[in-house]
């Protein structure tokens, strides 16, 4: 299917994580239907990738961000807009499922909800003026812990929560202007990050193979090729009457009857 993204300048927070990450697959599916995905990231990675891109024939950018900090994305956008004039859509990618408990500091708590959630308020308002003149998009990044909680990472959860808070008031307010705003939730994806933490655990296929048993369509997990297809879909015209909308590509992790996983031991 085309979907008429081509030469589209889409933003993608969080996109220069490891090969095989969401951001990096979401960027490699932007390229591969024609648009110009530009990355926002801290990692120096995101200079490699852009120039594979590059190589590619894609006019893609790389501005290299820490993304709690409000001036530094306020720059990025800044430096965005002075390349190409405009931005069509932006995806908030950022999640790192810190571990800020109960037990950690208020600082350590507070830098979970710079990262996780503030970065997602602060680039739609620096995009905000772009956007409203593209009639562009806003898509949100995520998470089941928003809506079952996990334990132990209290950050992370409230600011998921914020995520979708977000992705509906965005829709609210921005609905004179024609812009949407919806989210994707995620449940259990094997990205780069997930296979580090598995690595770590003593007894890790069985975690593995344990949480597999718990994902009742096809008891395996989601792969990030099948949340960026969701994603750019979204984005794109062929969901233009969808405005928010909490998108579950997690095969019925969330929703579905317990009933349905033979067995998780």
């Amino acid at each position: 299917m085309d979907l008429n993204l081509k030469n589209k300048i889409v933003v993608v927070s969080g996109s220069a994580g490891k090969e095989g990450s969401i951001g990096e697959t979401i960027v490699n599916r932007l390229a591969d239907e024609g648009a110009i995905p530009v990355l926002v990231d801290r990692n120096a990675r995101g200079f490699e990738y852009v120039e594979r891109l590059q190589k590619r024939g894609i006019n893609s950018l790389f501005v290299q961000t820490d993304v709690t900090d409000p001036v530094a994305i306020e720059n990025a956008v800044k430096v965005i807009a002075a390349k190409y004039g405009r931005i069509d859509a932006i995806i908030n990618n950022v999640g790192v499922n810190d571990g800020a408990g109960l037990d950690s500091s208020y600082e350590d708590f507070m830098n979970s909800l710079k990262l996780n959630v503030v970065s997602y308020f602060l680039l739609a308002k620096y995009s905000l003026p772009y956007l409203k003149e593209s009639k562009g998009n806003i898509l949100n990044i995520g998470s089941k812990v928003a809506l079952t909680g996990q334990g132990g990472t209290s950050g992370y959860a409230a600011a998921k929560g914020g995520v979708l808070g977000l992705t509906r008031e965005w829709a609210v307010d921005l609905i004179q202007f024609g812009i949407r705003s919806n989210a994707i939730i995620i449940a259990e994806s094997y990205t780069p990050a997930y296979e580090d933490w598995i690595k770590t655990l003593p007894d890790g296929e069985t975690v593995l193979n344990k949480i597999n048993k718990s994902i009742p369509l096809e008891s395996r997990m989601t792969k990030t090729e099948e949340i960026a297809d969701t994603a750019l879909f979204i984005i794109s015209e062929k969901s233009s009457h969808t405005t928010g909308q909490f998108v579950f590509v997690d095969g019925g992790y969330v929703h579905l009857d317990r009933a349905l996983i033979s067995d998780v031991n």
